[in-house]
């Protein structure tokens, strides 16, 4: 994994949870983990990984994403084996 994503990881997995994590870099790690993410009506994003599909909202008009939405990110890949 390069440099960048584990430093995305980090932040994901920071605490308190950070509101300054750019959604492209989230998504930038999801490839890099083996994602397939597809797009949906509106910003909506599907993410394939771990033989699961979610959906994310894809935030605007501002590029970071919500705290919600990184703790949700968070537990999922915590789930499936993904931590530091």
């Amino acid at each position: 994994m390069k440099r960048k994503h584990l430093k995305t990881l980090e932040s994901i997995y920071s605490r308190p949870i950070s509101a300054n994590i750019s959604w492209s870099d989230i998504e930038a790690l999801l490839v890099a983990l083996g994602a397939r993410i597809e797009e949906r009506e509106g910003s909506r994003v599907l993410v394939r990984l771990f033989d699961e599909r979610r959906v994310f909202h894809r935030p605007h008009p501002s590029p970071m994403t919500d705290k919600g939405a990184v703790a949700s990110l968070r537990e999922w890949l915590n789930d499936n084996g993904v931590n530091l």
